[in-house]
């Protein structure tokens, strides 16, 4: 039953948003009594929790196995995009913009968590990219690896990328591309063109 919980309260908030979901919403929703997730769940911010690093270990289980299969590493940074933009689609509101203002503890442990992840796995990725002669042999791997963090976290900034005038899609294709320009060699750029022509046509 907890899973249920954490499944069904998912769909709600990545929909309708961490704030505007009730408890009774998700009860009446699973046709359960609300009793029943609190048996699982003291509070809302315990559930909110769960969802969070539930979904956060969902994303990171698929990004690994693309690590695992991609042939090259900028193939695999566009794979991941595509994933997370896949996985993110029912996406109505902008849960981490509601997650930083409402439950500004969760995020922060949310945020500690996916530095160590991206961190982790792009610095492996940057390193393999040098070794195959994809990305230049003099670029500081450390520092692009939370540059690249940094870029990330940034675009997803509403003050500065309003949804308005940017879409999510938009910003990621623009970073990667961004991204990948200022590091790959003559090699990895007839990669990288290839993703850059097939994602304008």
């Amino acid at each position: 039953m907890r899973e249920n919980i954490i499944h069904k309260s998912a769909e709600l908030f990545l929909t309708l948003g961490f704030k505007s979901v009730t408890m009774d919403d998700i009860a009446n929703e699973m046709g359960i009594s609300k009793k029943t997730i609190y048996v699982h769940f003291e509070n809302k911010t315990k559930l909110v929790e769960a969802v969070t690093f539930s979904l956060f270990e969902n994303i990171c289980d698929g990004i690994d196995c693309i690590c695992e299969a991609s042939h090259n590493p900028i193939e695999e940074l566009y794979d991941i995009k595509m994933y997370v933009m896949n996985y993110l689609k029912n996406e109505k509101t902008s849960p981490q913009y509601q997650l930083k203002k409402y439950y500004p503890q969760i995020y922060d442990l949310l945020k500690v968590k996916q530095f160590e992840k991206m961190y982790d796995s792009v610095k492996e990725s940057l390193q393999n990219g040098v070794n195959t002669g994809l990305f230049r042999p003099n670029i500081d791997v450390d520092f692009i690896s939370r540059m690249y963090f940094n870029g990330m976290s940034g675009i997803k900034d509403e003050s500065i990328f309003p949804q308005s005038k940017f879409t999510m899609d938009y910003l990621m294709e623009s970073y990667l591309e961004y991204h990948l320009r200022a590091i790959v060699t003559d090699k990895g750029f007839q990669i990288l063109n290839k993703f850059i022509t097939s994602n304008q046509s």
